[in-house]
């Protein structure tokens, strides 16, 4: 019941039900002096007209209302609330001296019109709020369904055998050959990689500086493997360490840099991460190999699927919902060879 009647709040336009609200009260006004005060038909056509006059006035007091509520909406709801209300008591005023003005308080009074105007502008605030606050708790539930699913994946990509088994046997590597301290060190930072995907929800945003050290615990851990043809360049701003990003942004995309680019080179490859402040407070991040790269087809097509698991994917969902039109995620081929990928979002810091 609850979502049809928001459904109906949504499909029905604003000029419908100010249309038919202020129609329904000339009509409750006309009847009731029909009924209760008829004298003659031309007293009840002159007080109709008269009802027709204060109606139009309503409406078109009202009106702007409209404009100013969803000016003020942006607003937290104390401030908005308040603002709205303040024109809401302005224009009742307003309209008590128009009736005044125009001779025609003796037809429907004064209060009667003001306070019908009142009740009718604050019931639409109030269901305009009660919309918007139900849309945001649907954007909030829609994130957080994301984030799960990102969650998820990224612990069975942790959990995922291969995984394990590559780097619990590369650490048996280490203690065969008796390098006992660096096989301590890999158990440490294999520890605090997996509790960090327990410890931190996708929904939530962490600093970039942040972010570089998980990004680089799983490196390290993937250097075991791939030794020396897993080569790494940082170039991070000054700027930018305290910059906001969405947690678990930027192990999906080396993850698939190292799948795609550099595993499938005889030497290996270099992973290169570029992170800055643009113009226009917008972060700059740029995660680059120089791996095989795509074909132009599949860029220009936008048919290149950089992963079949669903982590790249569920970074350009969970980019769009929190940044709708404000981002870009952009895959381009490198020169001379190899793939760019480009995230940028807006420049925040907490």
């Amino acid at each position: 019941m609850k979502n049809n009647a928001l459904a109906a709040i949504r499909s029905h336009p604003f000029w419908s039900y100010q249309i038919l609200g202020w129609s329904i009260w000339f009509s409750l006004l006309v009847a009731v002096t029909f009924a209760l005060d008829f004298q003659s038909l031309s007293y009840l056509v002159t007080r109709s007209i008269g009802f027709l006059y204060v109606a139009a006035l309503g409406f078109a007091l009202s009106t702007p209302l409209r404009y100013l509520f969803r000016i003020v909406s942006r607003f937290p709801v104390l401030v908005s609330s308040v603002v709205c209300l303040f024109f809401i008591i302005l224009a009742s005023a307003l309209l008590r001296f128009l009736i005044g003005s125009f001779g025609l308080e003796g037809v429907v009074g004064l209060d009667y019109p003001a306070g019908t105007l009142f009740i009718w502008s604050g019931l639409y605030f109030v269901l305009k709020l009660n919309l918007l606050l139900q849309i945001e708790q649907e954007k909030v539930l829609r994130s957080t369904a994301l984030a799960n699913q990102a969650q998820l994946s990224m612990l069975r990509y942790q959990l995922n055998p291969h995984f394990l088994f590559n780097t619990l046997n590369a650490i048996s590597t280490l203690v065969l050959a008796k390098a006992t301290q660096q096989a301590n060190e890999m158990l440490t930072k294999l520890s605090k990689f997996l509790r960090y995907s327990l410890d931190h929800s996708p929904l939530d945003r962490v600093t970039l500086a942040h972010e570089l050290e998980t990004s680089q615990l799983y490196l390290d851990i993937e250097k075991v493997r791939f030794a020396d043809r897993l080569r790494l360049q940082f170039d991070i701003g000054a700027d930018v360490g305290e910059a906001q990003v969405p947690t678990l942004l930027l192990q999906p995309i080396i993850e698939n840099s190292i799948k795609h680019g550099i595993s499938k080179a005889e030497d290996g490859g270099t992973i290169a991460i570029v992170a800055k402040k643009e113009e226009g407070d917008r972060l700059l991040i740029e995660i680059t190999d120089d791996g095989p790269g795509v074909s132009d087809k599949e860029i220009s097509g936008q048919v290149f699927q950089p992963s079949k698991g669903v982590g790249i994917s569920n970074i350009r969902n969970r980019l769009q919902e929190i940044y709708g039109e404000s981002h870009e995620l952009r895959f381009t081929n490198a020169e001379p060879h190899g793939l760019k990928v480009t995230v940028l979002i807006p420049y925040e810091r907490s």
